[in-house]
């Protein structure tokens, strides 16, 4: 029962991950800059610089958005192609290791017997493993980004200072939640077998007090009903000769 709720809860963890993951590639403000807003001025005027993957934006405080979308795939910044293709190549293996993830589990009874189940959980668990590092990869690939901007502006102030969005962190939050998914299913689709030993036992006979080396350096000392069972084939011979004289 334990591993139907933990197979059911991990492909829940993995659905929502894999949800928050899509919907930064929609989200704006994954970069945000902010300009004026200084105290003590009669009046006060803010505007803010914002980026995601598809367009560059300025905002003021009357809530007034110019935005310039990107142009053509080749003009692009090659980060910006790299976190997209991350991204997409995430979304894709989660993906196709949410319907292998419905097809081997336990509840579902379509997957076949219980170790195709647990091989198929094993392989859907792998994708999505493989679609986490990904998404993973392309999250740090932006941060870094954004954080070398904010250090060049501390050294030339005339640079915009750009900080983290939050889709950003929703993104990381997201990839958090299919790792702990693919670890429910790692539990309870891999278990501990004992293979079984392979060396027959060989029956052998010997005396009362002797020792023979049996399986893997065991030691065998025959008891009395050994000995008894020795007697018992030697008893019939003794009344023959008897009964000859």
């Amino acid at each position: 029962m334990w591993r139907r709720l933990a197979q059911i809860l991990g492909l829940l963890l993995c659905l929502l991950g894999w949800g928050f993951v899509g919907c930064t590639l929609a989200m704006d403000h994954w970069r945000v800059a902010q300009l004026g807003g200084q105290g003590g001025s009669s009046v006060v005027v803010t505007a803010w610089y914002w980026s995601d993957l598809w367009k560059d934006c300025y905002e003021d405080s009357t809530a007034l958005v110019n935005c310039v979308d990107f142009g053509v795939l080749w003009t692009v910044k090659s980060y910006i192609q790299a976190v997209r293709g991350l991204l997409m190549i995430g979304l894709c293996l989660g993906l196709t290791g949410t319907v292998l993830t419905f097809f081997g589990l336990e509840c579902t009874r379509i997957g076949g017997d219980q170790r195709s189940n647990d091989r198929m959980l094993i392989t859907a668990s792998a994708l999505h493993l493989v679609g986490c590092v990904s998404d993973v990869a392309a999250y740090c690939l932006y941060i870094n980004r954004v954080v070398a901007a904010f250090l060049h502006s501390k050294a030339d102030p005339s640079e915009l200072s750009y900080e983290i969005g939050p889709p950003l962190y929703l993104g990381l939050v997201g990839s958090f939640l299919i790792l702990l998914g693919c670890t429910a299913h790692f539990a309870t689709a891999c278990r501990v077998h004992h293979p079984e030993s392979r060396h027959p036992v060989v029956p052998f006979i010997c005396e009362k007090g002797e020792e023979k080396e049996v399986l893997r350096g065991q030691k065998h000392v025959c008891g009395p009903s050994e000995r008894l069972n020795d007697s018992r084939i030697v008893f019939p011979y003794k009344m023959a000769s008897v009964v000859m004289v």
